[in-house]
C-alpha cells in the first residue's frame, strides 16, 4: 500500500481569515475597555473648574488627594471586606464546589442549576428581599421570636454584619462555579494513589486536592475580591450608606460632588489594585502547579 501524498503548506500563507473571525472581539475591546480606560487614565490627570467642568491641564494633585488619610482609610476598610467576603466564599464555597464536581453525573447538572437560580432574578430584588429579611421587623426576627417568644428584637440591617452577608450572598457562586470547574477535571487517580502510599484524609487534602485545585481558587477569588471592593449598591442599601466603601466614593465623586477628575483617579487606583490581585493569583496558581508537579 502506497503511502498518503504529502500536501504541502505554505508557511507563509496569510492569516488574514483568523484576524477576520477575532475583529469582533478585537472591536468589542477597544471599545468597552481600552478606549473608556485611556479616558479614564487621561481624567485622572486633569483638573475642575467651580462648575465640575474638567480643565485639560496636566496635574497629579488628584493622586496626591489619594494618599490623604481619609481615603486610604476607606480603601483599607474596602479591602478589608472585600478579603473577608472572600475567605467566607471560599469557606462555604469550596465543599459546595467539591461536592458538586465529585457527585453523580446525572446530579451534577441538577446542583449546578441550583447555584445558578439567583441569576435569574434581579439583583435588586434579591437584595430588597435580604433586607425584608434582616430589618428589625423582618422574617429573621419574626422566626426568633416564635421560638422564644422573650428574646428581644435585633436589628441587622444597616450595620457591617449586613454588608457582609449581603456581599457573600451575591458573590458566592462566582466562587462556586470556578472551583466547580478544576474539581471536575480533578483526577480520581491521584488522591487514591496518595491512600494507596499512607497519606491520610487531611493529608490527601492539602497536598493533593487544593494544591491541584488552586486555579479554581485563584480564578474565584479574583472573581469575588475586586468587584467586592468596588460594590458600592449593596453598601448603599443594606448598609445605610453607614458603611461607605471606596465604591461610595467613587459613584459620589461623579454623580453629587462632580469632581470627574479625582473619581478617575480613584478608578485608576483601583484598577491598579485588579491588576497587583491578578498578578498574585496567577503566582499562586502557577506555585501550585509546580509543588504538585
Amino acid at each position: 500500500m502506497s503511502p498518503a501524498p504529502v500536501i504541502p503548506t505554505d508557511s507563509r500563507t496569510p492569516h488574514w481569515r483568523a484576524w477576520l473571525l477575532l475583529a469582533p472581539m478585537v472591536a468589542w475591546l477597544v471599545l468597552f475597555v481600552v478606549v473608556p480606560t485611556a479616558i479614564l487614565l487621561v481624567y485622572s490627570f486633569c483638573e475642575r473648574d467651580e462648575v465640575g467642568r474638567v480643565l485639560f491641564s496636566f496635574t497629579l494633585e488628584n493622586y496626591r488627594r489619594v494618599a490623604d488619610p481619609v481615603y486610604l482609610r476607606i480603601f483599607l476598610r474596602s479591602i478589608g471586606y472585600a478579603g473577608l467576603t472572600t475567605i467566607i466564599c471560599i469557606v462555604v464555597g469550596y465543599p459546595v464546589a467539591y461536592c458538586i464536581g465529585r457527585a453523580r453525573e446525572d446530579w451534577r447538572q441538577r446542583l449546578l442549576l441550583l447555584v445558578m437560580v439567583p441569576f435569574w432574578t434581579s439583583f435588586l430584588i434579591r437584595t430588597y428581599a435580604w433586607i425584608t429579611i434582616l430589618k428589625q421587623e423582618g422574617l429573621l426576627n419574626g422566626f426568633v421570636q416564635q421560638l422564644s417568644p422573650t428574646a428581644k428584637p435585633f436589628d441587622l440591617l444597616y450595620t457591617p454584619t449586613a454588608v457582609v452577608i449581603g456581599l457573600v450572598y451575591a458573590y458566592l457562586p462566582f466562587m462556586i462555579l470556578p472551583i466547580y470547574g478544576s474539581v471536575e477535571k480533578l483526577d480520581g487517580a491521584l488522591i487514591e494513589a496518595a491512600h494507596d502510599l499512607g497519606a491520610g484524609p487531611l493529608r490527601v487534602f492539602s497536598s493533593v486536592i487544593i494544591p491541584l485545585t488552586m486555579p479554581g481558587i485563584a480564578a474565584g477569588t479574583l472573581l469575588v475580591f475586586v468587584p467586592a471592593v468596588g460594590m458600592f449598591a449593596i453598601t448603599d442599601l443594606m448598609g445605610g450608606a453607614r458603611v461607605p466603601l471606596i465604591g461610595n466614593v467613587i459613584q459620589n465623586q461623579f454623580l453629587q460632588a462632580r469632581d470627574w477628575p479625582f473619581g478617575a483617579a480613584l478608578g485608576a487606583v483601583f484598577m491598579g489594585l485588579f491588576a497587583l490581585t491578578y498578578w498574585i493569583m496567577l503566582k499562586l496558581g502557577a506555585h501550585s502547579e509546580d509543588s504538585v508537579a
